[in-house]
């Protein structure tokens, strides 16, 4: 997700901009941190104590020039118009955050009252399109057959808040979404799609828990491949929207 999202990146601003980059839902700053990094001036919004103190920790070992390009906010990312401005930012991500959310259009109306014009919006969802896949590929037929219509499915721990190692928050059941549906949601709030991605193709159908193989860097190499061409991504676990403010 992290070269995808860099590829949109590269793709919409001038090399060597440092931009406004907003987290909503930014988990243990993961992809906050790591764009920090990179130069630019980032902004996380996390409700959960638990995961803004780690943030915190994670930052208080950075240099101080990344210190400095970091600012926390603990809140909830539905309130996002009490704290910024309209068009105060370039990039705003919001990661494994929809899925805890019952009634994601107002939530995603107001990220996208953040952008400013040109600006690009990151989505990580569930793929509602996809349910059926790995209940159907470990053989579990019933769960499978079920799936086909569901909005919703249990969550396992390779879904994380920012897919960069923060545990989902708990509370039972995590929603789906389907691409079509985003699809129109994003063009309604004026930041319509302009790319998408699946993540984890390949990789769902792991056990839980298991350990970073020896040849990770070719496995990277087929989960970006496929992450970006038809039919794979389509049927990945999860996926990445991004849309651009008109």
């Amino acid at each position: 997700m992290a070269r995808q999202l860099d590829e949109q990146i590269a793709g919409r601003f001038p090399v060597g901009q440092r931009l406004r980059v907003l987290d909503v839902g930014m988990g243990g700053g993961a992809q906050a941190l790591r764009l920090a990094r990179a130069g630019h001036q980032v902004t996380g919004v996390e409700q959960d104590a638990t995961l803004i103190s780690a943030a915190r920790a994670e930052l208080a070992g950075e240099p101080e020039g990344i210190r400095e390009r970091v600012r926390l906010v603990q809140s909830d990312g539905r309130d996002t118009g009490v704290h910024f401005l309209p068009g105060s930012f370039d990039v705003v991500l919001c990661h494994g955050v929809l899925m805890h959310i019952e009634e994601p259009d107002p939530m995603l109306a107001g990220l996208a009252r953040m952008l400013a014009p040109g600006g690009l919006l990151s989505l990580l969802v569930c793929n509602g399109d996809a349910l059926a896949m790995r209940p159907g590929l470990s053989g579990d037929w019933s769960a499978a057959l079920s799936a086909f219509d569901a909005t919703a499915h249990l969550p396992h721990p390779r879904v994380t808040s920012d897919d960069g190692g923060s545990p989902v928050r708990p509370g039972g059941d995590v929603r789906a979404d389907r691409l079509s549906d985003l699809t129109a949601t994003l063009a309604g709030i004026g930041a319509p799609l302009h790319a998408w991605y699946g993540v984890r193709v390949f990789t769902d159908t792991a056990a839980d828990g298991a350990g970073v193989p020896a040849d990770v860097e070719a496995l990277l190499a087929v989960e970006e491949r496929a992450g970006k061409a038809d039919p794979y991504r389509s049927v990945a676990a999860l996926l990445h929207l991004c849309g651009v403010r008109g």
